[in-house]
């Protein structure tokens, strides 16, 4: 079998200049000193909060919305707060602006005060009024941990390594997959454990062992259920039809039950219909996308939606076999969902989990 094509590594000048923009950056690389991979392309900018308690200042007014039915909090100045949907546990948080790029492989760059992170329990109308969720709303407006954008931005390349107690590396730059022994396509099927390289026994009991030759890889699902599932805690299927949670692939992933379905599959199977309305997306969305006529009707491809860009395209990362590994770039098609591009021509539907 060829040898994993490796990532190129970005420049020393381009990281020291992106260091140099974020303290809070440095910090986490001071926790990995002694790993030697370039830094993260994710950078904290200034906070653009009223305060920084976690609490703003002046009249907060709850307000419910439809097309999904959600919840969301005003600031004195009508400025959306947080969004909370219902059934979903995702919620968008407003916090201090950050700025997320990959300069290695593309022009494209989000700024964003949207900060996506999971509650303990999907979002009820009144939930507000609840005291989990006071408790929750309380520790997570305003702070600055890690959320799901961050979590993301650890496997893109350059990404530095970071291992837990046990030493095992959980955060790193991944890859897609190992080629197959043809040496120009790469093998799917690259769930976290093997990216982490242990076996993992899911809530149903089943146990799964990783494969050494797929160490470090994460395919485009693998990638999401290590974001949203081992990393963030979102509860895992073994398989997609094994246990309860979020499935194991794409397809599995798109046609369940768990979340919200915030743009539905429409249009005759195998190929579907593009969404024409894509305005009801908001950060933290899953995308899926329909890509490959072998895969039948099968959804083939998940990303995680970000936002907008600089300049005002909607933009996701997701893991891909053209940039082999987690990405936002343009190698394989831009990584947009709007106008005629690769990607904006094969996106099917979204989930809010």
């Amino acid at each position: 079998m060829p040898p994993k094509k490796k990532r190129p590594v970005l420049h020393a000048v381009t990281v020291l200049a992106l260091l140099g923009a974020s303290g809070y950056l440095t910090v986490e690389l001071r926790k990995d000193e002694q790993d030697k991979t370039p830094a993260t392309q994710a950078v904290i900018d200034e906070p653009n909060l009223e305060n920084g308690t976690g609490q703003q200042s002046g009249k907060q007014t709850w307000e419910r919305l439809k097309n999904p039915d959600r919840t969301i909090l005003r600031g004195d100045n009508g400025q959306i707060l947080a969004t909370f949907t219902d059934h979903a546990r995702t919620a968008t948080l407003r916090g201090p602006s950050r700025t997320f790029s990959e300069p290695a492989n593309t022009k494209s760059k989000v700024i964003t005060e949207d900060w996506v992170r999971l509650m303990p329990e999907p979002w009820t109308k009144g939930a507000e009024k609840e005291q989990w969720f006071k408790d929750w709303f309380k520790e997570n407006y305003g702070s600055k941990k890690e959320d799901l954008f961050a979590i993301a931005f650890q496997y893109v390349q350059g990404a530095p390594v970071k291992k837990d107690a046990q030493g095992i590396p959980y955060a790193g730059d991944a890859v897609f997959g190992p080629f197959k022994p043809d040496g120009v396509d790469r093998l799917e099927q690259n769930d976290f454990f093997d990216y982490l390289g242990i076996s993992y026994t899911f809530r149903d009991g089943t146990t799964l062992a990783a494969r050494k030759e797929r160490y470090r890889a994460l395919d485009c699902s693998g990638f999401i259920r290590m974001v949203f599932g081992y990393r963030a805690r979102y509860p895992l299927m073994a398989s997609n039809a094994l246990g309860d949670g979020l499935p194991r692939t794409a397809n599995g992933m798109a046609r369940s039950k768990v979340g919200v379905d915030i743009i539905k599959i429409q249009g005759p199977d195998p190929w579907y219909t593009r969404p024409t309305k894509i305005d009801v997306l908001q950060p933290g969305d899953l995308l899926f996308f329909k890509m490959d006529h072998r895969t039948g009707n099968h959804m083939d491809h998940v990303a995680l939606y970000l936002g907008l860009d600089t300049d005002g395209h909607r933009v996701f990362v997701s893991s891909r076999k053209e940039q082999n590994g987690p990405t936002i770039g343009d190698n394989g098609g831009v990584s947009r969902i709007d106008g005629n591009g690769f990607y904006a021509g094969l996106f099917r539907s979204a989930k809010r989990l």
